[in-house]
């Protein structure tokens, strides 16, 4: 199988103030090591930005940059997004379709939201998809109360949730260390 690394969202403007607290603080760092096996391998590099439209946006102007661990290299693909899904309104999809890529690896910000919607639909068209769980990262819960009943979650928790709904049916969730081993 021809194999896709896919960085998800890891920009600057994630580590703004207005996200609250995050779980795994960790991820930037593993993130790098998926990419620098990724380039040893030579398996195809996707840098995935996401420039929101949203006004006051974090991630907007200056916090659509990379963060430094996976700062693109000249000639990686660097892939823009407005919206949750990194398939919509790109042409994700068709670059992996003519690379003839078939096995993809994920990893980014944030777990439950641009993570688990790009996931749900490499799987739904057909990729065979390993999500590294310590390379992505959520924030705390802003929910209601009154839907639970309880008070808006921990990232760890969201983190964890988003990961259990994925594995299995969209995706092998696993460590870096099992991803790195494997290939």
């Amino acid at each position: 199988m021809a194999r896709a690394l896919i960085l998800i969202d890891i920009q600057t403007g994630f580590d703004a103030p207005v996200w609250g607290a995050r779980n795994n603080p960790g991820a930037e760092a593993q993130a790098g090591r998926l990419l620098a096996h990724a380039r040893a391998k030579g398996w195809a590099i996707l840098h995935i930005r996401h420039r929101s439209v949203m006004p006051g946006s974090p991630l907007a102007g200056p916090g659509t940059a990379f963060k430094p661990e996976v700062a693109p290299l000249p000639g990686e693909a660097v892939i823009e997004k407005s919206v949750n899904s990194a398939f919509i309104g790109t042409d994700l999809e068709d670059r992996l379709r003519l690379g003839g890529l078939t096995e993809l690896v994920i990893c980014g910000l944030t777990t439950p939201h641009c993570v688990s919607t790009t996931t749900r639909m490499a799987a739904n068209l057909g990729f065979s998809v390993h999500l590294a769980h310590d390379a992505c990262a959520a924030f705390e819960g802003n929910a209601d109360p009154s839907w639970s009943g309880a008070p808006a979650p921990a990232a760890a928790a969201i983190h964890a949730a988003a990961l259990d709904h994925l594995h299995g049916e969209f995706a092998q969730v696993l460590a870096t260390d099992a991803i790195l081993s494997g290939a």
